[in-house]
């Protein structure tokens, strides 16, 4: 079911041709970073961190194909466009399994090539899970992580055949947007929950499939004060004078995963704020029950089990809390 504003049929509202694309926040620092002539797709880049991003992607050079459900593309592809960029605004619901077709469409032909998708649309409808309706359920898991499967799919599906009518790896950046909410599993989000851990999923999958064809697949888990966020990060340090949850910290690191010199980095997750960008390690085996008669029964696993867990507060669940402390840990 499409949400609010998604009814609008999909396709270009407007393409803007200007200069030299890098003028726009000041020059390309390095040939490494530079995404001249490449093309990039946002979603969710009406506002907030996603017009953060196309911004920053901009910046670097790269083509611009903004879509939102509703028409605040126009406003940043003319953001782009008065920075000398080149962007189109392509409104629709990312949800839809054909509109994503369609804006992988809009990229290949309106600007010859698409090489960067960067999924960041969503929404919340927070409830404690006894409260939770089924709509609220579906749209939020339509949103992110179907949203974020439909582009994905539709954008592998183009680097899969440029790679095979080639010969060669094609150059494909696909940056998904998760959240901490896939390892803290907020009591109050269980749908953007289970969404964003099906979104890291989702990351590794691609990342696993999708590198023999020259794609590399990250995701980050973005700490940033926007409309979703607000009540959350309403306020935040100053760091050199710099609001440290502005959505523009999080969207140089996403042009970075965007260019050339992210080459070698694939299947990561990254927590992503101000100053700081943390690597996540992978899931480690805490402790192993070895079963002394080579198969467990109920009484042996009592006995190995139970005693393993005296004591402990059962509010103290597998999530991975202590990344919250993150800036105790950070390094340079």
């Amino acid at each position: 079911m499409p949400l609010t504003g998604s009814s609008r049929p999909p396709g270009p509202r407007h393409r803007h041709h200007g200069g030299i694309p890098s003028r726009i926040g000041g020059p390309v620092s390095h040939p490494s970073t530079a995404l001249s002539g490449r093309t990039a797709i946002v979603t969710g880049a009406g506002a907030g961190l996603g017009r953060a991003e196309a911004l920053a992607l901009a910046a670097a050079g790269a083509n611009v194909v903004v879509n939102d459900v509703s028409e605040a593309g126009d406003k940043v592809v003319a953001e782009i466009e008065a920075g000398g960029g080149q962007a189109l605004a392509v409104p629709g619901d990312i949800g839809d399994w054909h509109y994503a077709e369609e804006l992988v469409a809009a990229a290949t032909e309106g600007f010859g090539s698409l090489d960067i998708v960067v999924n960041n649309a969503g929404i919340t409808r927070d409830a404690m899970l006894f409260n939770l309706g089924e709509q609220d359920w579906d749209d939020v898991i339509r949103v992110h992580l179907k949203g974020h499967a439909a582009l994905s799919r539709a954008a592998a599906r183009h680097w899969r055949q440029v790679s095979k009518t080639a010969g060669e790896p094609a150059y494909g950046r696909l940056i998904n947007t998760s959240s901490e909410a896939f390892l803290l599993g907020g009591a109050g989000q269980p749908n953007y929950a289970a969404a964003k851990a099906g979104i890291a999923a989702l990351t590794l999958s691609c990342a696993r499939g999708l590198s023999r064809y020259g794609v590399r697949a990250n995701a980050i888990c973005p700490r940033a004060r926007t409309a979703m966020t607000d009540g959350i990060f309403a306020a935040g340090r100053s760091a050199g004078g710099l609001d440290i949850l502005a959505p523009e910290r999080v969207a140089a690191f996403v042009a970075y995963l965007g260019s050339p010199a992210a080459e070698a980095v694939n299947g990561q997750v990254f927590v992503v704020y101000g100053d700081m960008v943390a690597l996540l390690a992978p899931p480690t085996v805490e402790h192993r029950f070895v079963s002394a008669r080579g198969a467990f029964d109920p009484a042996e696993l009592e006995r190995a089990v139970t005693p393993y867990f005296a004591g402990r507060d059962p509010r103290k669940t597998f999530a991975a809390s202590d990344i919250v402390g993150l800036d105790d840990t950070e390094t340079s």
